[in-house]
């Protein structure tokens, strides 16, 4: 795609020389007509042999213009051919007005000059034009009889000011070049910074995708026992249901039963909801970026970390009723969430001496937005550690136990959204973490 665009664009630089180009021609051809008028009312006369060299050099220039336009003739050719007929024809001129004593005879030197404007990117119209203009000062010496030593001075000069229009051509193909390759190297770097961005964008999914693996490796060690404790009383009371169908026949024994059939649908619905949550976190695909229930997620990030939780201790949650929706999307909230949560349990489960866990999430409306905090009752946060907290690959867990990911895409996904997200310890012992949203309404008026 890059590459069809450089085509793309080289080619319309071309079509657009083309354009000056033929435009040189034309340009150049209508003055040289102008020319004959101009002396006839300035002068009052017309020399016929004269205004006819002038006609058929206009012309032959703008049959080189169309020429070169249609695509018939390279622009190199035609400036090869401008040169061929521009040597001659000025020599006409000045044979006919006088020879060297012609008025006209100073623009000879300028043939050079005037070809490098026609094929300013071709050295062979310039030196033609070079060798032809002096070739022309000596058949009009010749042909005016001036001795040899008498022109070849004048020779020398003008062979002097023709070769700056051959180095000019020279430098103005240096210059075009460099412009070219500077302009070759801007679209190099910026495909560059475009397939590298690309690699960045796709190291971050992956980044995030394998932080969301781990937590769900985490949560996975929690599931067996879960999902066993549910399954163990539905076995039991479906066999107990099964036994005493044979025989019920008392009301007593019937409500007995409608309580047995209540309890295993509970079992039943508490698998249910442990295989929803696990599978919804777990599935791969674009992150939503609608707005999201703080309520509801503190709910979904419990639920899921109390597969890890409930052999560690308990969590308590004091949410304010009739929280606003958030600006952070319900996947990643759910996921910062489940993250502190999980990082509390570990820091509990390695305080010494060893303790239950109590961890508390609270949730309150403030100004602008929602204010989430997660406490734990483990050791805190070593204060050599609380600036690094949430740098990439950083990590207070011994080896092979933490990623050092995780902190940092939840600050990551909070600081997008336009929140905030820092950590601190607790006065009586144990590490906060405190999460600032915006609320929607908040964040949509900013816009």
């Amino acid at each position: 795609m890059a590459a069809f665009g450089v085509m793309l664009a080289d080619d319309t630089a071309i079509q657009a020389q083309l354009r000056v180009k033929r435009r040189i021609f034309f340009v150049s051809a209508c003055m040289l007509l102008s020319l004959p008028l101009v002396r006839l009312l300035l002068t009052g006369t017309l020399i016929p042999s004269l205004a006819l060299v002038q006609l058929l050099w206009s012309l032959s220039y703008v049959l080189l213009g169309v020429c070169m336009g249609k695509g018939v003739l390279a622009p190199w050719l035609a400036g090869t051919l401008a040169a061929v007929v521009c040597v001659p024809a000025v020599t006409a001129i000045i044979h006919i007005t006088g020879g060297p004593a012609s008025p006209y005879f100073v623009t000879i030197v300028c043939a050079p000059l005037i070809i490098a404007l026609f094929a300013p990117d071709s050295r062979l119209p310039t030196r033609v034009a070079f060798v032809g203009m002096l070739g022309a000062v000596v058949v009009l010496n010749v042909l005016a009889g001036v001795p040899p030593r008498a022109f070849l001075y004048q020779a020398l000069v003008f062979g002097c000011v023709g070769a700056f229009g051959l180095y000019g051509g020279r430098t103005y193909r240096r210059l075009r070049d460099a412009e070219k390759m500077a302009q070759e190297q801007r679209l190099s770097a910026l495909e560059q910074l475009a397939e590298s961005e690309r690699l960045r964008l796709r190291a971050e999914r992956e980044r995030a995708e394998v932080e969301r693996l781990v937590l769900v490796g985490q949560l996975a060690s929690g599931v067996a026992h879960e999902v066993n404790n549910p399954l163990a009383f539905v076995k039991s009371n479906l066999h107990y249901l099964e036994r005493e169908l044979l025989d019920a026949d008392g009301a007593e024994n019937k409500a007995e039963l409608r309580e047995l059939l209540d309890e295993t649908r509970q079992g039943v619905l508490r698998i249910q909801q442990i295989v929803t949550d696990l599978r919804r976190f777990a599935r791969e695909g674009h992150t939503s970026t609608e707005p999201s229930s703080p309520s509801e997620a503190i709910e979904e990030a419990r639920r899921l970390a109390s597969v890890h939780l409930r052999s560690l201790g308990e969590v308590t949650l004091d949410i304010t009723p009739g929280l606003p929706e958030v600006s952070l999307g319900q996947r990643h909230l759910v996921q910062v969430l489940v993250n502190l949560l999980l990082n509390a349990a570990d820091a509990v489960e390695e305080a010494v001496p060893p303790r239950r866990a109590h961890i508390s999430v609270r949730a309150q409306r403030v100004e602008g937005g929602v204010r989430l905090e997660v406490e734990d009752n483990g050791t805190g946060i070593p204060l050599e550690a609380l600036p690094r907290l949430f740098e990439p690959f950083f990590t207070t867990k011994p080896p092979g136990k933490g990623s050092g990911l995780g902190l940092a895409l939840c600050h990551e996904y909070v600081c997008r959204a336009g929140g905030t997200l820092t950590a601190e310890n607790r006065p009586e012992g144990g590490a906060r973490f405190v999460l600032t949203l915006k609320e929607v309404a908040e964040t949509a008026s900013a816009a």
